[in-house]
């Protein structure tokens, strides 16, 4: 079957990028412009049904693959079998985050299989990420963020930049060019290293995304946090859990 297996194998970063750009806009078409063609052929009286993007730009609803395992991660199964149990657009919206999820498998099974170093996994990943998802575009929350974004850009940038910590571990409130580091001494790096998350108490994750509280002044992993660095980006004073609590309190 065509669409439970893969017209090539990209074999780069940039090729499997590609072949999920492809994938992507295949499924955003049938869940958009071509939403009466797929409703209709989600028969819920049918088997089995998965919706498959490939990478072509076309979309297919078909059975799934009978070889376990199949050659490539399967999409949700039964997709059909809900059309008439929810309204039109919940059913869209579920439809689509099943198949960002499929995306995602999709590209990081191509990661696996050709042996992706952890940075160029971070970068597929960074690729992706800078895509709004097919949820976000089905149910027009993409437009909203862009509108978003667009109002808050230049007002926040300089704000939330003082807030962020950089990969080199710099406890410093201000983003740097990586060039000005030569300036610190080993005594400054060494203590540096020791900074700990205010919410999981670990060091390490010199690597990571971390942002500092505008209150306490206590740095967090984003991660542990629920703060993406995109978002950081639209924040104008950044409060920590803790923080938040007690001024909730008050």
């Amino acid at each position: 079957m065509e669409g439970g297996a893969a017209l090539y194998n990209p074999r780069t970063v940039e090729e499997v990028f590609k072949d999920f750009k492809g994938r992507r806009a295949a499924i955003v078409k049938a869940l958009t412009t071509d939403v009466q063609e797929f409703y209709q052929q989600c028969d819920p009286e049918k088997e089995n049904l998965c919706l498959y993007g490939l990478p072509n730009e076309e979309w297919e609803v078909n059975l799934p693959a009978e070889e376990v395992p199949p050659e490539l991660p399967e999409p949700a199964l039964g997709i059909n079998f809900a059309r008439d149990g929810l309204s039109e657009k919940e059913w869209l919206s579920l439809v689509a985050i099943h198949s960002d999820a499929w995306l995602l498998s999709v590209s990081f099974y191509f990661g696996s299989r050709f042996s992706f170093y952890k940075e160029e996994r971070k970068r597929l990943f960074n690729m992706i990420n800078d895509v709004p998802t097919i949820f976000e575009v089905v149910t027009g929350m993409a437009k909203a963020k862009d509108k978003s974004s667009a109002a808050n850009q230049n007002g926040n940038k300089s704000k939330s930049n003082s807030k962020v910590r950089t990969s080199e571990g710099k406890s410093s409130k201000t983003m740097q060019p990586k060039e000005e580091d030569e300036g610190i001494d080993e005594d400054d790096e060494d203590d540096h290293g020791e900074t700990l998350c205010g919410a999981c108490g670990d060091s390490d994750g010199a690597d990571e995304f971390w942002i500092c509280c505008d209150l306490c002044e206590k740095w967090f992993h984003g991660k542990c946090v629920k703060i993406t660095p995109a978002r950081a980006e639209h924040i104008k004073q950044y409060k920590c859990p803790s923080c938040s609590n007690k001024r909730a309190r008050a």
